[in-house]
């Protein structure tokens, strides 16, 4: 069976608020959240004041608030992250009772940890939770949080960026395949990460901190690594393209940058790999159908 599938869209519309107004009107939903009647006013003062279809701004007042689509692109819940100084807190809500129980609140905080730790830099990611929540409190230390602090009425939990660094090179479970990158290509992807900016690089911080790192020599045949050729299938359109770097790109030569959407979830990944990704404002499936050239295959790479 696949692993739940969740991106999180940092667009807020009206639509998505009048949305959120609905899971805040179920009890079940917000028995557990603190501040839910506030929320609940907040959204409601929202819808009445600001006549745009873009909410955005109004909901990142004081931190940054992300819509959780499943794979099918319907809105499941949403994430806040509110950075303290070096600190993070973050709160997730999976809003609709019918998706409960399909292990999406797990997969919803593993985005919002990439988020949190890879694009806002936090040092450690604190969660606050009821003793009695135990769906939230389950997915929370099954994404490797730790006690930090309790009161009869909250308990605090925590994970720290060396932790969750750990994790993700230890724990390739949680993840939805284990991806290879070559030491060369490594090396200098860090160095590209340290100019580029932008969602799609925060992606491939997050794809090389998992990665499997091996010797160019040793790298399988079919694996996607950079300079490589792949035909792909994208949704139900066949596509052939070459993954490069930012400088090589051409989109009438099907050269795919690797900061690029589709070029940072194919990197690493081999022949009969299939990747859910959310590309633009959909979720699309790539299927990695053949490589059809690799430089390390050929031995047509630089130490």
């Amino acid at each position: 069976m696949s692993k739940p599938f969740v991106s999180l869209c940092p667009e807020i519309t009206r639509s998505h608020a009048l949305t959120l107004m609905n899971w805040l009107e179920d009890e079940s939903v917000t028995c557990h959240l603190s501040d839910s009647r506030h929320v609940s006013r907040f959204i409601e003062q929202v819808i009445d004041r600001v006549q745009m279809p873009i909410l955005t701004h109004v909901f990142n007042q004081g931190g940054r608030f992300f819509m959780a689509y499943d794979r099918h692109d319907m809105p499941v819940g949403f994430v806040r992250l509110v950075k303290t100084g070096v600190d993070c807190e973050i709160v997730l809500v999976i809003g609709d009772r019918d998706n409960w129980g399909r292990k999406l609140g797990a997969s919803t905080l593993r985005e919002g940890m990439k988020l949190a730790f890879f694009e806002m830099r936090a040092d450690k990611l604190i969660a606050k939770i009821h003793p009695d929540n135990v769906r939230s409190l389950k997915a929370f230390l099954r994404c490797g949080f730790q006690l930090e602090s309790e009161t009869p009425t909250l308990a605090s939990y925590a994970l720290s960026s060396e932790r969750y660094r750990w994790l993700l090179r230890e724990n390739p479970e949680a993840e939805p395949a284990q991806i290879y990158i070559t030491e060369l290509d490594k090396a200098r992807l860090l160095d590209l990460i340290a100019l580029e900016h932008g969602p799609a690089v925060v992606e491939l911080e997050h794809e090389i901190e998992r990665a499997i790192v091996v010797d160019p020599r040793q790298v399988a045949g079919d694996v996607v690594t950079m300079n490589s050729r792949a035909l792909l299938q994208l949704d139900d359109e066949e596509v052939e393209v070459a993954l490069v770097y930012p400088e090589d790109a051409s989109d009438s030569a099907g050269k795919l940058s690797v900061c690029s959407d589709i070029g940072t979830a194919i990197l690493g990944y081999k022949e009969g790999d299939t990747i859910d990704w959310r590309i633009s404002d959909r979720t699309r499936r790539i299927c990695i159908e053949k490589v059809l050239y690799q430089p390390e295959a050929t031995g047509d790479f630089h130490l």
